[in-house]
């Protein structure tokens, strides 16, 4: 015996809710399933396998019979369980399908047998839900008959699960007759809706009193003030009055698909009028219709093919005709109609937005505009979407303007959405504490006085209303104060299941006759999400995630955004649209979430590092621009004034104009501010995009947090650390590079320039600074490139130093003007040695490469002195004997003079021993020359940065005791560029030094000293040994002699000896005069032909040692005869 159905024990509220939340991961399988199976690279291989290619054409021929004996059929049986494997998912998921239809009528049939009312103005939710529910069927049905190969995955499964467990699918009959049934599926839908046509029919038709309002152009919503604020200021605080609040910002998308699906399936009703109102309007407002994601219908073509399918059925010919008619307008207007409404959403955007920025309060009462403004661009943004990548086809022979399509000022509009999302949550306490109070304070009041008013209430809906009384009357401000975490989903969904039982035909409480109560508690219901599920009516009405399924047109629209100057600011939306990319998934597809989240985490981090790089393309222009103008500020451009000044008072009688150059600060004088710059175009670009940049700290997307600015440091140190090596101007080929000065003078400016971007972003600079600085006084930077130092010290040790070493006589380290000076020009010279190696161009460059890169470079200097002793090492062994007698016969001129002239004797043309020794000695003495200069340089450069500090490091160095610890000291001293009696760096090269004789090293040290001290006459010799007065230095740079000897003696007697270098240089002093006066008895003009200039050198050796005297000098070499000498040669300069 059957029982009879107790409508209130249905559930619907629960059913509805269930069967709706299935539906959407249903829809959502199949679209991923239709896509794999599309798309040649997913799909899988069974199904383009060739050996199963006639046993697939076999299974489709008879679609869903086959014959389990056919010998077609062996080629799955050898494959069975990887088909089975490969293809679970899909048939499983074409399974949960007929599942859920089934539930699906099982529901609707229940409610055909409620009779339950439905009405969208009063019962909402259990009505939307409704009509959700039947579109979300629709749609999963379509998508069903849209899916490639879903026969041949259907039937190839079942066959393998046949041969692998003897016996199909359980499934299979029923599903193969559904795709067979549902084959179009309207047609076959149609027919299953005429017992349910009868209660649908009224919950599309209760939408007549909301869609007509809401679908309104955009020209009439400017004039009716939808959405102002400002239209009625004595209103502006108070809550909007409306009786239909949940249905205000119900999303037109959704309300189109209810409509165009529903009066499809009811399409006997069509030529009642309402029906045919919204029927129309419907069909007008676009020409395609969202199922899923970026899987559409164009809709007139698909309600065409519909009705031609039901020819005989009660439509005439006058329908085919309306529909296309419709098609025509929609495809006329509706592209300007909705451009025309995303103009009017962007300025009504930006008023609220403005409004609401200024006051927060506002946002209490007038929360409800914010939702609407959202849900009415969400829908905007959708229907541009999917109508850009639709185009209608050819044959409607219709001109469809693309300006219509292409919108320049979206970001615009969707930085609005972002912008108000933002106030919300930023000020959602706000929002709270408004609507806790008017809860309790009047809706709780007002719900009392209807309970009150109702004159039959069943005890169950009495506990319910009693229950939604004390819920919210017991609400206190206090509770928002103290973060309390407040839930109602408990009241909604009772009020829901209370929507059930006062809808059905039979109730004892009749929600229709109650009209107060239900548009109350719908309102109440708005004002608890306001209190607990702000977040979620955010996504709700402002999700934009479908941009995840139009990532082409996403990057257009980015690309189009970054070209116009206007939308700069707004960029910053397409990376916060990133974070919304999580909301297109579901639970029933888990599958998915990895490959959304990759995507929205790529695209963010494409978007911010292409902000970035744009930021850093203005930058580096503003940069350049600066660096000009600061190179036209050199002093050596004045020359050009200074030549026009000279000009113009020669030619003062002469009628001849000269023309004056343009000085700088000429191009800051204008005449209109209107007349824009490129400067004040690129500041605006830098305004707009930093603007964007510093919009928002952290952007979350998916589980990773992007921070804007700091992508835009990252890019601006990488380019910052290219700049500064690209304004050095090197060229390896040419042997080119810019002087240190003027490199230094454009790094100044390109700082400046970067200090005021401090203005724009909120970033510390100085952190840019001491991020890249540091890595250009390394020989590489992070990145393995070359830095300034590098460049720098090959360009000075490979180049200058070199063609001072080669070149003898061209150029000369002057003394007395602390440079290298170059005096001979040759042809193909392409600079002077003054211009980059006096003590201004070292200091700058000191300034560029610091201490640090002043260690490198002189390491690197050192090494090639360490390099020629080795081979002055050579030299000494192969003339040790000789070297040995002459060291014990400095007091015998007779036996000295028959050894120099052993020493001095050359082979086969090739230069002496004595020539090497001499020329290898010069080459030293230049190199620590130029070391001793860079020093100079340095210690110049850090007693003005650190002054303090250099104060106690010269204190310390100056008073340590001469102990192992002097050493350490020195290498300090050294690094802050003071000059020490031993150079460590010196030291340490020699000390690396592989020697085949390291027992012998402190005797070889002495015969070096030998060697010098009775090779230094023979400079006499040459004609290059002039001394230059002018220049306090020998044409040929054997006054850098002085240096090599007392840096070479301190360094070796200090590593290999006992440390006895002033014994070492006072024997040296002694062989070194002993030689040099033996030429006052020489009487060959050849011989003695620079000997006063040969004689200075004696002088300058003592000068320069820390550990010689004069008094010693003259115990050795008479200081009559360097008198002479100093006055015979100044003469000879001044004579010159």
């Amino acid at each position: 015996m059957s029982r009879a159905m107790i409508p209130s024990q249905q559930k619907l509220a629960e059913k509805l809710t269930i069967l709706n939340d299935r539906g959407l991961g249903m829809l959502t399988r199949i679209y991923n399933i239709k896509k794999m199976l599309g798309n040649p690279e997913n799909k899988p291989t069974f199904l383009s396998d060739k050996s199963l290619e006639n046993a697939i054409k076999n299974v489709l021929r008879k679609f869903p019979q086959y014959d389990m004996k056919s010998n077609q059929l062996n080629s799955i049986n050898s494959m069975k369980a990887e088909i089975v494997k490969g293809l679970s998912l899909y048939y499983y998921t074409f399974v949960d399908i007929l599942d859920f239809k089934d539930h699906v009528v099982d529901l609707l049939t229940t409610i055909d047998a409620c009779q339950v009312y439905m009405d969208i103005t009063l019962n909402f939710d259990i009505t939307k839900n409704y009509l959700d529910l039947v579109t979300t069927y629709v749609s999963i049905m379509i998508l069903v008959s849209k899916v490639e190969d879903r026969k041949a995955v259907l039937s190839l499964f079942n066959v393998a699960h046949e041969f692998l467990h003897g016996k199909g699918d359980p499934s299979y009959p029923r599903l193969g007759q559904l795709v067979i049934d549902y084959d179009p599926p309207m047609k076959k839908m149609a027919e299953e809706f005429v017992p349910h046509s009868r209660f649908l029919k009224p919950a599309i038709l209760s939408l007549h009193k909301i869609y007509p309002k809401r679908n309104l152009p955009a020209s009439q919503m400017r004039s009716l003030q939808i959405l102002s604020l400002l239209s009625e200021p004595l209103k502006m605080s108070s809550v909007p009055t409306t009786d239909t609040i949940q249905c205000d910002y119900l999303s037109l998308d959704t309300m189109e698909r209810w409509l165009i699906f529903g009066l499809m399936l009811c399409y006997q009703h069509l030529s009642e009028a309402q029906v045919w109102d919204m029927w129309k309007i419907a069909l007008q407002s676009g020409y395609i219709i969202q199922l899923c994601r970026d899987e559409v219908l164009h809709i007139h073509s698909y309600v065409v093919s519909f009705f031609d399918s039901l020819k005989g059925h009660n439509i005439n010919h006058k329908r085919v005709t309306e529909v296309k008619e419709l098609q025509q307008h929609a495809l006329s207007n509706s592209p300007a109609t909705h451009r025309e409404m995303r103009k009017f959403l962007r300025s009504t955007l930006r008023e609220l937005t403005l409004i609401f920025t200024e006051q927060p309060g506002l946002l209490g009462p007038k929360a409800l505009y914010v939702v609407q403004a959202l849900s009415m661009t969400r829908d905007e943004v959708n229907w541009l979407l999917r109508h850009v990548l639709n185009p209608p086809s050819k044959r409607h022979n219709i001109k469809i303007s693309q300006e219509d399509f292409y919108d320049r000022q979206l970001p615009e509009l969707l930085f609005y959405t972002e912008e108000l999302k933002g106030l919300i949550k930023k000020y959602n306490q706000v929002i709270q504490r408004y609507y806790v109070q008017y809860l309790c304070g009047y809706d709780a009041v007002y719900l009392n006085q209807l309970i009150q008013n109702l004159s039959m209430c069943p005890e169950d809906e009495s506990v319910i209303l009693s229950s939604f009384y004390s819920g919210i009357s017991s609400l206190t401000v206090k509770q928002v104060e103290e973060n309390e975490i407040f839930d109602f989903r408990g009241l909604r969904l009772d009020w829901f299941r209370l929507q059930a039982y006062t809808s059905l035909s039979k109730a004892a409480l009749v929600l229709k006759d109650h009209q107060d109560l239900a548009i109350h508690m719908n309102t109440i219901n708005f004002h608890t999400k306001m209190v607990d599920y702000l977040d979620e009516l955010l996504i709700e009405t402002g999700d934009l995630s479908i941009y995840c399924f139009y990532t082409n047109l996403f990057e257009h629209q980015f690309k189009q955004c970054m070209e116009f100057p206007a939308q700069h600011r707004y960029s910053i939306i397409f990376p916060m649209i990133c974070a919304h990319f999580m909301n297109a998934t579901h639970d029933l597809c888990p599958e998915e979430r990895h490959s959304i989240g990759t995507t929205s985490v790529q695209y963010a981090h494409w978007f911010l590092r292409e902000m970035s790089e744009e930021i850093n393309q203005v930058i580096t222009a503003i940069c350049e621009e600066q660096c000009m103008l600061s190179y036209k500020l050199l002093p050596k451009h004045s020359a050009a004034t200074i030549l026009n000044t000279v000009q113009r008072k020669k030619n003062k009688d002469k009628k001849k104009t000269i023309q004056e150059p343009e000085k700088p600060g000429q191009e800051s004088i204008r005449k209109n501010r209107e007349n824009f710059t490129r400067m004040d175009k690129l500041h605006m670009a830098l305004t707009e995009l930093c603007y964007a940049i510093n919009y928002c700290n952290v952007i979350q997307v998916w589980e990773h947090g992007f921070v804007p600015r700091e992508f835009f440091l990252q890019q601006l140190e990488a380019r910052f650390n290219k700049a500064l090596v690209g304004m050095m101007m090197y060229n390896p080929e040419t042997n080119e590079i810019a002087k240190p000065s003027e490199l230094l003078n454009g790094v100044r400016a390109y700082m400046n320039v970067l200090q005021s971007i401090e203005n724009y972003v909120h970033v510390d600079m100085a952190r840019v600074f001491n991020n890249v600085l540091p890595q250009q006084t390394q020989p590489t930077d992070s990145t393995g490139e070359k830095t300034i130092t590098a460049n720098y010290t090959n360009w000075y040790l490979e180049v200058l130093l070199r063609r001072v070493t080669c070149n003898v006589g061209q150029i000369v380290f002057s003394p007395s003007q602390k440079a290298f000076v170059s005096i001979t020009h040759t042809e193909g010279q392409l600079f002077s040695a003054e211009e980059f190696a006096d003590l201004t161009e070292l200091r700058a460059l000191a300034e560029l490469i610091g201490p640090y890169g002043v260690k490198y470079m002189g390491e690197r200097l050192v090494l090639n002195i360490a390099s020629q002793v080795d081979e002055l090492k050579k030299l000494v062994i192969n003339n040790k004997e000789l070297l040995s007698q002459l060291r014990t016969s400095f007091d015998k001129p007779d036996v000295m003079r028959e050894l120099s002239k052993k020493l001095q004797t050359s082979h086969k043309n090739a230069p002496s021993d004595v020539d090497i020794v001499l020329m290898r000695m010069t080459i030293i003495g230049v190199l620590l020359a130029f070391r001793s200069l860079i020093q100079e340089a340095l210690h110049d450069v850090l007693d003005d940065h650190v002054p303090f500090l250099m104060s106690s490091i010269r204190d310390i160095h100056h008073y340590v005791p001469n102990t192992k610890d002097a050493m350490v000291v020195n290498e300090l001293a050294s690094s802050a560029g003071l000059a020490c009696d031993i150079d460590p760096t010196l030291c340490n090269a020699l000390r690396t030094l592989k020697s085949e004789h390291a027992e012998d090293e402190y005797n070889l040290a002495c015969l070096l000293m030998v060697f010098v001290a009775v090779s230094i006459p023979k400079l006499a010799r040459m004609d290059s040994s002039v001394f230059k007065a002018s220049l306090e230095g020998h044409q040929n740079n054997s006054h850098c002699l002085a240096k090599a000897i007392n840096a070479l003696a301190g360094a070796m007697f200090t590593i290999y000896g006992p440390g006895d270098v002033e014994e070492r240089l006072k024997e040296f002093l002694a062989l070194a005069s002993s030689s040099l006066l033996r030429l006052g008895q020489e009487h060959d003009k050849d011989t003695i032909k620079n000997r006063e200039s040969v004689y200075l050198l004696l002088d300058q050796i003592v000068q320069e040692s820390p550990f010689l005297t004069m008094d010693l000098l003259e115990s050795c070499f008479p200081y009559a005869l360097l008198r002479n000498a100093y006055h015979s040669v100044y003469k000879a300069s001044a004579a010159d």
